[in-house]
């Protein structure tokens, strides 16, 4: 069998020429569509630095644009590819192959598109971000991010629109028209995703808080890092990262401590019994100097001999110290808790703890019995 008749063989409808440019044009596809896409990329990138001059990071545009490219190439050139085959008009009643293939080229297509432009979409942000950053980073960031987050729900939203009318070829104004009960129905179960987007608008406004301040809401504390449409991202004092739906950030009481002028702390220290009034005096005289004294804590705290507890005598501390981070706070809480420490044992006094005097009731003055716990 000579070259002629091998590239004439016929099986499946299609000559063994069809199949090898089949798979020679998948091949050509897949080996060049890296340098394919960095030219279209290149292209791309030029085009969009006639609206933003000062954009300079082409390795950025490439990282997030390769991928999607490189999917459009593939599905490209399989499409062609399916061009050199012979597909048979399939018999009435079954499956039409050939209609199949072209919807889901379609829609392949499509989701190659899609996916470009949520890319071009993440580096606009990028390039909006970095030029924030000149100016009002946290505010400006909160923004970009915002409609950042619309333009790919408007894209996804117009993706599944252009799919169901360009490739399905249905109505999309009457199936809308049409959804009826069933759309209301949709419209119930979708009523907490849109309590949820209508909360993050009024977040976006309202501006209680914005990403990188550190919130307190019911239980949960932690730094904001992001503000999407349905819920806020939040990384926890434990490290962990929370997302709260925008709905409970709106209707929970909310503390912003990023907006305090200054951190306070209340506690109390328990001193024995044995204390006498003339110790008390100089303990509570000596934390109140050291406190005035410190250099970041507030002029306005208070120490004072405030109750007889049930085995203590308390001393209530109430100090102000002069910073909004977590950490200075708490150096200088340890700070302040060493040296009363000093004060009490300084002063001839000892630490209280809880204690239980028993006394039996009807014993003899020699035959009384004490426990203490």
């Amino acid at each position: 069998m000579d070259f002629q008749n091998i590239m004439e063989f016929t099986f499946w409808g299609n000559t063994f020429q069809n199949y090898l440019w089949f798979v020679g044009i998948i091949l050509l596809a897949i080996i060049f569509k890296k340098l394919i896409s960095k030219k279209l990329g290149s292209l791309l990138f030029k085009l969009f630095k006639r609206f933003k001059p000062e954009v300079q990071e082409v390795d950025v545009f490439f990282k997030l644009l390769i991928k999607p490219v490189e999917l459009l190439i593939v599905v490209i050139g399989i499409y062609f590819a399916f061009t050199t085959l012979n597909i048979p008009e399939p018999a009435t009643g079954k499956l039409n192959i050939r209609g199949l293939v072209n919807i889901s080229f379609q829609i392949l297509i499509v989701v190659s598109v899609t996916w470009i432009l949520l890319r071009v979409i993440d580096f606009l942000g990028f390039a909006l971000r970095k030029q924030a950053r000149k100016t009002e980073p946290i505010a400006d960031d909160q923004i970009i991010q915002f409609f950042k987050e619309a333009l790919k729900i408007l894209t996804y939203l117009f993706s599944i629109l252009f799919i169901l009318g360009a490739v399905f070829n249905l109505n999309i104004a009457s199936l809308i028209a049409g959804l009826g009960i069933g759309g209301l129905a949709i419209a119930l179960a979708a009523r907490d995703t849109l309590e949820n987007v209508i909360a993050s608008f009024i977040i976006f406004f309202d501006k209680p808080f914005k990403v990188g301040d550190f919130i307190n809401v019911g239980d949960v504390s932690g730094v904001v890092e992001k503000i999407g449409f349905r819920s806020t991202r939040i990384r926890t004092l434990e490290k962990s990262s929370l997302s709260i739906p925008n709905k409970s950030l709106v209707n929970e009481k909310l503390d912003n401590l990023t907006l305090k002028t200054l951190s306070r702390a209340k506690f109390y220290v328990g001193v024995t019994y044995s204390t006498t009034i003339e110790q008390i005096r100089s303990i509570v005289s000596e934390i109140q100097e050291y406190l005035d004294a410190h250099p970041k804590t507030n002029k306005e705290c208070m120490v004072r001999f405030e109750e007889f507890g049930n085995s203590s005598l308390n001393i209530m501390v109430l100090m102000f110290v002069d910073t909004k981070e977590f950490s200075d706070f708490m150096q200088v809480r340890e700070e302040v808790n060493f040296k009363i420490m000093e004060i009490v044992k300084k002063n001839g006094s000892e630490f209280a703890f809880p204690t239980t005097t028993v006394y039996l009731h009807g014993a003899s003055k020699n035959q009384s019995r004490l426990w203490r716990d």
